[in-house]
C-alpha cells in the first residue's frame, strides 16, 4: 500500500494552453483518492522560496476551459544549482508533501531528474508544451490548442492575401521542432513549409511559386521560427526572386501559446492528471505519463526529454503534392 498521503503539483517552463486543465485533474484525483493536495507557485522556483500553498476542489473550480496557469510558471537559476534543490526538499518536508507532479517540457523533466536522482523524491511528469516535441506521447498537452490557433490566422491572413494577389510569410513557433509549422502548413494549404529538421531547397521552392503563379491569387509559406533563416530572412530571398511579389511578413509569436484549450488538450490533460496521481500511488516516479496510440503510458523521463528530431517525410510530402 503506498505511503503517500500529500502530493504538489507545479507548472514549469513555457506555458501550454490545457495546463490549467492538467492541474484540476491532479488536484481532484488526488483528493478522489484521499490524499491532501498543494499547488506550488511559479514552477521550481516557487518550490525553492516554499511559495506552496493548499489546494481542494474549489480552488480549481472553473479553469479547464481556461489557457496559460493558474499556478503561474518561471524560470528558476537557484533550482539549477544543489544549494536551490537542497532548500526544494526542505520545503517539501517542511510541508509535509510526499511526491511531486510536474507539468512541462525536456527543462522540467531534467530537473526533475536531478531532484530525484539527489533526495529520492517520487515524481511523475506530465507533457505540457506546445511543440510536441516530447518522446513517450503522441501528442504533448498545449499542442492541439497551438495548431488550431495557427490554422485560425492563417486563415484570415489568406482573406487579405486573395484580396491583394499577396504572398506571405509566415513565421510561427517551433525553435527546435517544426511539428507545428508542418502540420498547421498541410491544414492550411501552404505552398511551403521551412522547419529546422530539413535543409532549405530555395531552388525547389522558387520552382514551386513560379510553376504557380498563375494559378493562384494568393500564397502561404510557413516557417518555423528555429530555422535559420526566419520569416523575415525567407521574404527578402523571395523578394529578390519574385520582385514583382507583393511579399509581406507575420510573425504570430506568443498568441500560439495562449487562449482556451481545444477539446482534445482538455481531455489528454485530464486523462493523464489522473494517471499522474494513481501512478505515484503505485510506486512509480521518474516518468513522465503520455498517451499513445490512445493508452495512457509511462516512459522515463531519459528517454522522454529526448526530442524528436526526425520529421515524418510523408508530411513534407503531402506539402508539395498539395500546393499545386
Amino acid at each position: 500500500m503506498s505511503e503517500i498521503k500529500n502530493i504538489a503539483v507545479l507548472t514549469s517552463g513555457g506555458d501550454a494552453p490545457g495546463m490549467n486543465a492538467a492541474i484540476r485533474a491532479v488536484v481532484r484525483a488526488g483528493i478522489y483518492h484521499g490524499l491532501n493536495v498543494f499547488g506550488v507557485k511559479r514552477g521550481y522556483d516557487g518550490l525553492v522560496k516554499g511559495d506552496i500553498v493548499p489546494m481542494d476542489a474549489k480552488s480549481v473550480a472553473n479553469i479547464i476551459q481556461r489557457g496559460g496557469t493558474i499556478l503561474k510558471t518561471a524560470r528558476s537559476e537557484e533550482f539549477k544549482t544543489y544549494e536551490g534543490r537542497k532548500q526544494a526538499y526542505e520545503n517539501i518536508k517542511r510541508f509535509g508533501i510526499d511526491a511531486l507532479v510536474v507539468i512541462g517540457g525536456d527543462g522540467t523533466f531534467t530537473g526533475a531528474s536531478k531532484f530525484i536522482e539527489e533526495f529520492d523524491v517520487p515524481i511523475i511528469g506530465l507533457p505540457g508544451t506546445i511543440d510536441n516535441d516530447l518522446a513517450g506521447t503522441d501528442f504533448t498537452i498545449g499542442y492541439d490548442t497551438a495548431i488550431n490557433t495557427v490554422v485560425d490566422a492563417v486563415d484570415k491572413i489568406r482573406d487579405t492575401a486573395e484580396s491583394h494577389d499577396r504572398l506571405f510569410v509566415i513565421e510561427v513557433m517551433g525553435r527546435d521542432s517544426g511539428l507545428i509549422a508542418i502540420r498547421s502548413g498541410i491544414s492550411t494549404g501552404a505552398e511551403a513549409v521551412l522547419i529546422p529538421e530539413l535543409e532549405v531547397d530555395y531552388n525547389a521552392i522558387m520552382k514551386r511559386l513560379d510553376q504557380t503563379r498563375k494559378n493562384k491569387s494568393s500564397r502561404i509559406i510557413i516557417v518555423a521560427e528555429g530555422d535559420d533563416e526566419g520569416g523575415l530572412v525567407v521574404a527578402d530571398k523571395i523578394k529578390e526572386n519574385f520582385p514583382h511579389y507583393d511579399v509581406r511578413v507575420s510573425i504570430l509569436g506568443h498568441i500560439q501559446r495562449g487562449g482556451k484549450p481545444t477539446c482534445m488538450d482538455r481531455v489528454l490533460a485530464s486523462r493523464l492528471g489522473v494517471a499522474a496521481v494513481e501512478g505515484l500511488l503505485a510506486g512509480r516516479k521518474g516518468e513522465m505519463a503520455g498517451l499513445i496510440c490512445g493508452d495512457v503510458q509511462f516512459t522515463p523521463f531519459g528517454k522522454a526529454i529526448k526530442h524528436i528530431d526526425k520529421i515524418n517525410t510523408n508530411l513534407t510530402r503531402i506539402v508539395e503534392i498539395l500546393s499545386l
